[in-house]
C-alpha cells in the first residue's frame, strides 16, 4: 500500500512533465504555421521550459529537504496547469514562450520530488530499479505525446490540447497532495535556516566525486533531453522524408524504447551491484552505446532510421542512473540537493543546446519543401557527440576515484 501511495501519485507528476517535455516534437508543425516561427524561435521556444527548470532547481532542493516531496510537487504542479494555459491563449511567440517557461516551472519538481520520496520511504538497494520506474512514468509520457496527441489533434487543435492539460495538471496536484504520505528523515543539520541550507549546497558543489561524475551525466543527459524533447521531429520529415503520421509513429515506437530502457537499465544496474559491479559501470557503458547511435543518426544513416532511433531512445536513459549512485554517496538529509544540484547543470544545459540546434541549422537556408537542410543537423548533432566524446575522456581518467561503490 506504501509503495502504490508514495509511487503512484509522483508517477502521474513524472508521465505529464514529460508529456509537456516533449510534445512540441508533435505540435511544431502547428506551431510554425499558426505562429509563424522559425528553426530558433521554435528551438528557443521549446527551451523555455528547460530554462525555469534548471533556474529553480537549488531552491528546489532546499524547499524538499525542508517541507518534503509532497507538498512541494502540489504547490508547483499549480503553476504547471497556469502554464499550461498561457500557452493554449498565447497569440505570439512571447505568449507562447512564457506558458512554456510557467510550465517548466510548475513541473521542475516532478522528478526530483520523487526521488527524494524514494530516498526516504524504500532501502537505497532498491533505488535504481525504483528509480527506473520512475522514468518509465516520463517514458510512458513521451509515448502519450506522440500518437495520441496526434489524434487529440484531429478533433481539436493545439490549444484545445493545452486547455485539457491544464486540468488534468489540477488533478495530479491533488492526487499528490492528498495521497502521498509525509514522512520525517530524522535529523538534518541544515534546517536551522537559509544560511546552512545553502551551505548543504556547497558541501555537494563542493565535492570532487559530483563534478567528475557531471560532466558525462550532464552532457548525454542534454543531448537525450534536447533531440528527443523537439529536434527529433524535424530531423524525420527533413532527413529522413517521413510524412507527418509516420513521424508520430516513429516517435512512438522511440519512446517505447524509452521505456523500456528506463526499466531495463535500472533492473540492470540493481541487479549488477549485487554482484559488485557498480551503478556508475553500468551507466558509462549505457552511454558509450548511446553515443553510438548519435554517431550514425548525426551520419544520417537512413538505411537504418528506426533500429538507430529506438537505439537512441533505449541507451539514452542510461543517464539517469548516475543519480542514484551520487545519492548515496551523500547523506539521506542532502538526497535533494545532490539530485537537484546534478539536475539544474543538466537542464541548463539543455535549454542551451536545444536552441543552440536551432540557431546552427538556421545557418543553413530552407530546402524548397520548406523544411531545413540535413547538412544543418548533421554540423548540429556532430558537434554535441563531440562534447560528449570530451566529457568521456573527463570520466575516464579519473574513473578509478569517481565510481560510487554502491
Amino acid at each position: 500500500m506504501i509503495l502504490l501511495r508514495v509511487f503512484l501519485p509522483f508517477a502521474f507528476g513524472y508521465f505529464l512533465s514529460y508529456l509537456y517535455r516533449v510534445v512540441n516534437a508533435v505540435i511544431a508543425p502547428d506551431l510554425v504555421r499558426d505562429v509563424g516561427l522559425g528553426a530558433e524561435s521554435l528551438g528557443l521556444l521549446t527551451s523555455a521550459y528547460f530554462l525555469t527548470f534548471a533556474a529553480f532547481q537549488i531552491p528546489l532542493g532546499i524547499l524538499l529537504d525542508r517541507f518534503g516531496p509532497r507538498r512541494t510537487e502540489a504547490v508547483l504542479l499549480v503553476f504547471a496547469a497556469a502554464g499550461a494555459l498561457v500557452f493554449a491563449t498565447a497569440e505570439n511567440t512571447w505568449g507562447l514562450v512564457a506558458g512554456r517557461a510557467l510550465i517548466g516551472f510548475g513541473v521542475s519538481a516532478c522528478l526530483m520530488a520523487a526521488f527524494k520520496a524514494f530516498v526516504m520511504w524504500f532501502p537505497s538497494r532498491r533505488l535504481p530499479l525504483i528509480n527506473g520506474c520512475q522514468m518509465a512514468a516520463g517514458g510512458l509520457g513521451a509515448l502519450a505525446a506522440t500518437v495520441p496527441v496526434e489524434a487529440a489533434l484531429t478533433v481539436t487543435d493545439w490549444r484545445g490540447l493545452f486547455i485539457g492539460l491544464a486540468v488534468l495538471t489540477m488533478v495530479v496536484a491533488a492526487l499528490v497532495f492528498f495521497v502521498v504520505p509525509d514522512r520525517q528523515t530524522g535529523t538534518d543539520p541544515a534546517v536551522g535556516g537559509l544560511r546552512a541550507q545553502f551551505a548543504g549546497v556547497g558541501r555537494v558543489f563542493g565535492s570532487s566525486l559530483f563534478w567528475r561524475v557531471a560532466p558525462l551525466t550532464v552532457l548525454s543527459q542534454t543531448a537525450f533531453l534536447s533531440i528527443q524533447g523537439l529536434w527529433s521531429g524535424p530531423w524525420l520529415r527533413d532527413v529522413a522524408s517521413l510524412e507527418r503520421g509516420a513521424v508520430a509513429d516513429h516517435l512512438l515506437l522511440i519512446a517505447a524504447s524509452m521505456v523500456a530502457g528506463f526499466l531495463v537499465m535500472g533492473w540492470l544496474a540493481e541487479r549488477l551491484s549485487r554482484v559488485g559491479i557498480a551503478p556508475m559501470t553500468v551507466a558509462v557503458v549505457g552511454m558509450v552505446l548511446f553515443m553510438t547511435a548519435q554517431a550514425a543518426i548525426a551520419w544520417q544513416v537512413t538505411w537504418a532510421i528506426l533500429p538507430m532511433w529506438m537505439a537512441f531512445g533505449f541507451f539514452g536513459t542510461t543517464g539517469i542512473v548516475p543519480y542514484a549512485a551520487l545519492s548515496q554517496r551523500f547523506p539521506a538529509h542532502l538526497a535533494g540537493r545532490v539530485n537537484t544540484g546534478l539536475n539544474v547543470l543538466v537542464f541548463v544545459g539543455a535549454f542551451a543546446m536545444q536552441w543552440g540546434i536551432g540557431a546552427i541549422i538556421e545557418l543553413w537556408p530552407t530546402t524548397p519543401e520548406g523544411g531545413y537542410a540535413p547538412a544543418a543537423y548533421q554540423t548540429a548533432f556532430g558537434i554535441i557527440l563531440s562534447l560528449q566524446l570530451v566529457a568521456l575522456g573527463w570520466y575516464l581518467a579519473f574513473r578509478r576515484e569517481q565510481v560510487p561503490s554502491s
